[in-house]
């Protein structure tokens, strides 16, 4: 598997590149590819999402710039940032089995945190990756044309009060985590990078 590093990226130029990305993966012209990223802040619905796990008035979020994007993952609503590793996979699946894709995801990022020394973990029935009660990773993919995209996002340095304005993934009472907050100090990101592009090699293999 590739990894692109795409550094700090827009929302929508990012689902962009991945539409790019789907036809020539599907069309044989690139591997299976990871790519990697920060966005602006962000909120996203799922396809099923209910916009009224939104907790603030939309006209507030658009006084202070952040969009709320309605997008065909599965999942509800979540929050992408500053300080949060995205990665969206591309890959080109032989049988669609996006259960084990997903699982597969996680089995990666609960790999790379285990490398940093954060213990986490799944919770039946709720997709993602957890640290203790709180959500360290959201996953939410699609597939198109076979291929897969949308992804995870994992929270390094995230500031969390923005994870305060829904209802994390559609859950009441949830809450979210992150590296820094587990560990007491900031995580270069660059790290937390590299270990999550090792771990995805090796776990995101065998679907084409």
């Amino acid at each position: 598997m590739d990894t692109t590093w795409l550094g700090h990226m827009e929302y929508r130029r990012a689902l962009e590149l991945q539409m790019q990305c789907i036809e020539r993966r599907a069309g044989g012209e690139i591997p299976d590819t990871l790519l990697l990223l920060t966005h602006p802040h962000v909120y996203t619905l799922g396809r099923s999402g209910d916009v009224a796990n939104l907790l603030v008035p939309m006209d507030l979020l658009a006084r202070e710039g952040i969009t709320v994007e309605r997008v065909s993952r599965g999942g509800d609503i979540t929050y992408h940032g500053p300080g949060q590793l995205v990665g969206y996979p591309i890959v080109l699946m032989g049988k669609p089995d996006v259960h084990r894709f997903v699982r597969s995801i996680e089995a990666a990022l609960i790999e790379a945190l285990a490398d940093m020394g954060v213990a986490s973990r799944r919770i039946d029935g709720l997709t993602g990756v957890w640290a203790g009660p709180k959500k360290i990773a959201s996953i939410g993919v699609g597939v198109r044309r076979w291929v897969t995209y949308h992804g995870f996002a994992l929270n390094v340095n995230t500031d969390l009060s923005y994870f305060r304005r829904i209802h994390l993934c559609g859950l009441k009472g949830r809450e979210a985590t992150s590296v820094a907050e587990i560990t007491g100090r900031e995580a270069p990101l660059e790290t937390v990078r590299d270990a999550v592009a090792a771990a995805c090699a090796r776990h995101l293999l065998g679907f084409s």
